[in-house]
């Protein structure tokens, strides 16, 4: 199956550039990445992150979960979020046809994976291949601040934010937060708010890097790594997780060249699942342990 996209669009509303998503081929599971990726192991909880933002590049993979996550989780079971439920923030890369919807539709590949990834993916059935109003092409930390952005779909009213609807449908436990490609001059500022909102709502976030460096000064990761460090936040560092690969696993499409180094090859997609259920699962059991 071709996985180039056959044409893009502009909304004509006052918001970002929306990018049709493209159709990507899953790889086999042994071909996910060319370093296995550690699996995480139970250990005490530190009360805050020690790591240096400016070293982000050199952060594990795999979160690092702060005793503060535990509390925002444990408040979140308080308010009637639901256990066995994460949501995903993110544009065409956060698709669960592109991202992490495999987990539901392919037994085989779930069969294939560790025992403890089995055993989170039995946990959060139904979430992984799940869609909703804060996925869309083009999504921007500012889009799921803004009610029009979700089209009134999914039942959102036209009062609601995209987040505020998805935490209302969903009640997720657990958010990745995963934008940045298509950044803005105030990033910094909306993913703090939207921050803001999932810990009052008890969800505990996920903050990703991303693999691309389109506006050309690293700045975007280096704001989510200091905004981790600064809340205690599980940074799921994606950037490093593709590091080894050609070009980072990033291609330019040239229907849409503008956009430099943003795609992800094929073997990189496999890597952006795979890291993300270790990522996920980091966090679940570090949280749910007494």
């Amino acid at each position: 199956m071709d996985p180039t996209p056959t044409l893009t669009s502009t909304s004509t509303l006052p918001g970002p550039v929306i990018l049709l998503a493209p159709t990507e081929t899953f790889l086999p599971l042994e071909t996910a990445t060319s370093t296995p990726l550690p699996t995480p192991t139970s250990t005490p909880l530190p009360a805050e992150l020690t790591l240096d933002p400016a070293d982000w590049h050199h952060w594990p993979v795999i979160p690092i979960v702060s005793e503060k996550m535990r509390e925002v989780y444990q408040q979140g079971q308080m308010r009637g979020n639901d256990a066995h439920v994460f949501s995903v923030i993110g544009d065409c890369q956060s698709e669960p046809n592109v991202f992490l919807g495999l987990y539901d539709t392919d037994p085989l590949a779930v069969a294939a994976l560790p025992e403890n990834l089995q055993e989170t993916v039995a946990w959060f059935a139904g979430s992984f291949d799940r869609d909703g109003p804060t996925i869309r092409p083009g999504t921007t930390a500012a889009a799921v601040l803004w009610a029009a952005w979700h089209q009134n779909r999914y039942t959102c009213t036209p009062y609601e934010t995209p987040l505020a609807c998805e935490l209302r449908l969903h009640r997720p436990s657990f958010m990745f937060i995963h934008v940045g490609t298509h950044y803005e001059l105030r990033n910094e500022v909306y993913i703090r708010r939207i921050i803001d909102q999932l810990l009052a709502a008890g969800v505990v976030p996920i903050l990703a890097s991303k693999a691309d460096n389109r506006e050309l000064d690293e700045r975007v990761n280096h704001a989510y790594a200091a905004l981790a460090v600064e809340y205690g936040l599980p940074f799921w560092n994606f950037w490093a997780a593709v590091e080894d690969l050609p070009n980072r696993g990033l291609y330019t499409r040239p229907e849409v060249s503008y956009q430099g180094d943003v795609y992800l090859t094929p073997e990189a997609a496999a890597v952006h699942r795979l890291s993300a259920l270790q990522a996920l699962d980091a966090v679940w059991r570090a949280v749910r342990e007494p």
